[in-house]
């Protein structure tokens, strides 16, 4: 039986292809570094081997005898450096397809990122024919994502038979390296002090795993596909949050200015910091996307997104227990007082202001 291979096979979104995979009835080999936690295929009847995406040699053992590849193997952490970044999203997106290509493999679903598409404009919604802009924010994750995909285009152009798929903001159960979800779990820790504006979109790695899916069968060779669901400005995901967990959300809402100038005095202070500027930066763009290509050529249906908070809160309190705050839990008093005094200034500043 020809065997399905899944770089990152591990991780949030990886683990659930590989779940989905098994369960379409493919054989299945998941390429995993030696550090990685296997809690999330535990259960699963799949072949493992040792791979860094990053070494020919150990990707071309890998690729021996597939027939179909799912590349997901990446970083996702706004905190790591440009280089490490740009190694393993880019390098090792390279390596592997180049591989796949000698090996010929029949088909390859990559994961992009909508981060490889950019921000939409204020207010809207982007798709697939948005031309990349990003560029000019200085942020590693987006542009090294950008270059990846650039990478599988250009392999598509040489024959490769890849299908790209670019995921949204992804919550659900399993993230066991703390990547996209770490944001519900800092928020039910009560570890997010102030936010600006800005918008995500979300989907659960549950409906992302079947577009990959969708994405082998039906997907176009050489053509994107986004698979996000519900948009989200952050006034709306924090209060959904608080709503579903209990938890009060942020009380203090910042001008990008004042977050940055927070992050930089953050960054100076020894140990990790609560609050980075990258991170500032990315919140405050505007990441709201149309999946319509998706669902009208793949059949791509996403479920209702409050399910996808709802697993995602239930994940964090079963695994993380005590250290999560319980129902009922207020932001600290000086938070919220600080938060009151914004509102009432941004109002008298509205009032004053033609």
């Amino acid at each position: 039986m020809p065997i399905t291979l899944v770089t990152g096979g591990t991780g949030l979104i990886g683990s659930h292809v590989t779940r989905a995979l098994v369960a379409r009835g493919d054989r299945v080999r998941v390429a995993r570094r030696e550090r990685s936690k296997l809690d999330n295929i535990a259960d699963l009847d799949v072949e493992l081997c040792l791979c860094d995406v990053t070494d020919r040699r150990q990707v071309r053992r890998a690729l021996e005898g597939v027939d179909r590849l799912f590349h997901v193997a990446g970083m996702t952490s706004l905190r790591a450096g440009a280089d490490a970044m740009f190694r393993l999203n880019v390098q090792g997106t390279r390596i592997v397809l180049e591989e796949a290509l000698r090996a010929e493999v029949e088909r390859v679903v990559f994961t992009s990122s909508v981060a490889a598409i950019g921000p939409a404009p204020r207010g809207t919604r982007a798709d697939e024919r948005q031309v990349f802009r990003a560029g000019r924010f200085g942020l590693p994750y987006v542009n090294a994502k950008h270059e990846a995909e650039r990478e599988a285009l250009s392999l598509a152009a040489a024959g490769l038979p890849v299908v790209i798929v670019n995921p949204a903001h992804v919550f659900g159960r399993g993230d066991l390296h703390r990547s996209s979800t770490e944001l519900v779990r800092r928020f039910l820790c009560r570890q997010i002090p102030a936010y600006v504006d800005g918008a995500l979109c979300i989907v659960d790695a549950e409906d992302v795993a079947r577009g990959h899916l969708l994405a082998d069968e039906r997907g176009v060779v050489g053509e994107r596909y986004i698979l996000g669901n519900r948009n989200f400005t952050l006034d709306r995901l924090f209060a959904d949050l608080g709503r579903i967990s209990g938890v009060e959300p942020p009380a203090v809402k910042l001008p990008v200015p004042a977050a940055l100038a927070l992050a930089r005095a953050a960054e100076a202070l020894p140990g990790p910091p609560a609050l980075t500027q990258g991170e500032v930066r990315i919140a405050s763009l505007w990441w709201a996307f149309s999946s319509a290509k998706a669902k009208r050529e793949l059949g791509y249906a996403p479920g209702h997104h409050e399910d996808t908070l709802e697993r995602t809160i239930a994940w964090y309190r079963e695994r993380e227990g005590l250290a999560v705050a319980p129902e009922g839990s207020r932001q600290p008093l000086p938070l919220r007082l600080a938060g009151f005094g914004l509102r009432q200034a941004t109002g008298a500043w509205g009032r004053i202001t033609p």
